[in-house]
């Protein structure tokens, strides 16, 4: 099959960030719940069992929009793009901010083309972590869902979509067909280097997900602004929350220490607040300050570097 090489000016093919999201959603429904059913409780757990070919054919029924931002995902993120990116922004020399000003600044970032919601981007993360509090998870885990998407703040800056969000997956060696749009890959260049097309392609087997450049993202970028105040729980949710290849596929499983393997159970227990907990529902963002801003304090300091 012949797959289009050339490049696109559109950085954003998603009409908002919410739609790769609900792509997500649907691609890993929730056993007995509809896949558009958005508005629930996540204690209900996954069906490990659920076998591949009992999903709807989701790549073929995605939307337009979500395919295209896939194939610019699947076509720029390379390994050499990855390290450049982390060159780039994990000096973390942007700014320096509190957590709950960051945001507050993450509101910048408005999708005026979304007619679903008008729920700024602030109240999205207290509505993952209001269902976490409810739910009785530990504050430290409150904390990293309120925090586990700021890293979106990388479009503020200029970044393009598709090195914001997506699925993340190992760059550097071979690709899962477990992946979504797998194909996409054959228009990346690092699929014709045979140094990047072997199971461990440049690491060296149990190195540990540490040692793996993964697909750079908001994923990454949190674990690192949040790296020296969260135990190392929830600094697992953070840097790995989209990494569906590996806690939702089991792929990848040759490059994982055991300290990868013993944690894998903390970001499954979070994957179903980062998906399930949306709802056109507002949160009281101005009366819930004081508790988030308190909560805040007990592991931040008063600014940290972005």
């Amino acid at each position: 099959m012949s797959i289009d090489r050339t490049p696109t000016d559109s950085s954003k093919p998603l009409q908002s960030l919410e739609e790769w999201e609900d792509f997500v959603k649907e691609r890993y429904p929730v056993p007995g719940q509809p896949a558009q059913d958005t508005v629930r409780k996540p204690t209900v757990g996954f069906d490990p069992e659920k076998k591949t070919e009992e999903f709807r054919n989701y790549e073929a029924d995605a939307r337009p929009t979500v395919r295209e931002f896939y194939r610019l995902n699947h076509l720029h993120q390379t390994y050499e793009f990855g390290l450049a990116k982390r060159r780039e922004f994990l000096g973390l020399n942007r700014m320096s901010m509190g957590v709950w000003e960051a945001a507050e600044y993450l509101n910048n970032l408005v999708d005026d083309s979304d007619p679903d919601t008008d729920m700024s981007q602030l109240e999205h993360l207290l509505q993952t972590a209001e269902q976490l509090r409810l739910d009785g998870k530990p504050r430290w885990m409150i904390l990293t869902g309120f925090v586990h998407d700021l890293g979106k703040i990388l479009c503020l800056w200029g970044e393009p979509q598709w090195a914001v969000v997506g699925d993340t997956f190992p760059t550097g060696c071979a690709y899962s067909d477990k992946i979504v749009f797998p194909r996409f890959f054959e228009a990346n260049p690092d699929f014709s280097d045979s140094r990047f097309q072997t199971a461990n392609g440049v690491y060296e087997p149990g190195c540990g997900l540490d040692a793996v450049n993964l697909s750079w993202g908001h994923d990454e970028y949190i674990y690192n602004v949040c790296k020296d105040y969260l135990p190392i729980e929830g600094l697992y949710m953070l840097r790995y929350h989209s990494f569906y290849p590996w806690h939702r596929e089991a792929q990848y499983d040759h490059l994982c220490n055991d300290q990868d393997r013993r944690l894998l159970a903390a970001v499954k227990d979070f994957n179903p607040y980062d998906l399930y907990t949306k709802s056109h529902s507002k949160p009281d963002s101005k009366a819930l300050r004081p508790f988030y801003e308190d909560l805040i304090r007990e592991y931040f300091p008063e600014k940290i570097r972005w």
